[in-house]
């Protein structure tokens, strides 16, 4: 690399390939990352499991502001401890899959952990992935891509790494759960799923990890 700090802004749909590129990213330049995705399915479990309704906002921004959210162990295999609680399987769960577009476009939310992810990278570099990463969390990114793939592609991905989480699913299932939830961020008025003007494109749908990887750690090291 040749700054002392970079920002990587990495987004995309869902099961387009961001957070298992972006982990092994971080772990070739030797930089942070975070997985902005996990802190809203963190807030939607939570949500759910107090009963917390999508419109009320007042309790919402008060659940996130109790919230003692912290990340341990390899980069590429992270536990997500809440509350002193081990949430890594729970957050991954279909019901928190169904909510989570609803209550990550609330406001008072999105307000809260889009601070907490600027604060998370104020002085390292750093590789985020997520749907606004480059365009509200971070526009002024150093490099800025653009994940997709196609829908059953992303769908076998999905299906993959559930199954090695033991989560019982079939692939129609995540289908239209991938559908769904695309038609959700794509449509909501606060900060939807859309690619920044200044973002590069990557098609994942027939390439290997490995060239994904790769493609995002020359374009930094080459500047």
């Amino acid at each position: 690399m040749n700054k002392n700090k970079v920002v990587i802004a990495l987004d995309g749909p869902a099961a387009s390939g961001k957070s298992s590129t972006a982990k092994e990213v971080a772990k070739k330049l030797n930089i942070k990352y975070l997985d902005t995705g996990a802190m809203y399915r963190v807030v939607t479990l939570l949500a759910l499991e107090n009963k917390i309704e999508v419109s009320d906002s007042d309790s919402l921004g008060k659940l996130v502001d109790n919230i003692d959210f912290s990340i341990v162990g390899d980069v590429s295999d992270p536990t997500f401890i809440v509350n002193e609680r081990d949430v890594t399987t729970d957050i991954r769960s279909r019901e928190v899959t169904k909510n989570v577009s609803d209550y990550c476009a609330v406001g008072i939310v999105r307000e809260k952990l889009v601070t907490m992810q600027q604060k998370y990278s104020e002085k390292d570099s750093c590789i985020l992935d997520g749907r606004d990463i480059g365009t509200v969390v971070f526009p002024n990114a150093d490099y800025k891509f653009y994940f997709v793939a196609d829908l059953e592609e992303r769908a076998k991905r999905r299906l993959k790494e559930l199954q090695e989480k033991d989560v019982d699913t079939d692939l129609n299932t995540i289908i239209e759960d991938i559908r769904s939830r695309d038609e959700k961020d794509s449509s909501r008025s606060n900060s939807p799923l859309t690619k920044a003007d200044d973002a590069i494109e990557v098609d994942t749908t027939f390439m290997n990890f490995d060239d994904q990887v790769n493609l995002i750690v020359e374009k930094v090291n080459n500047g």
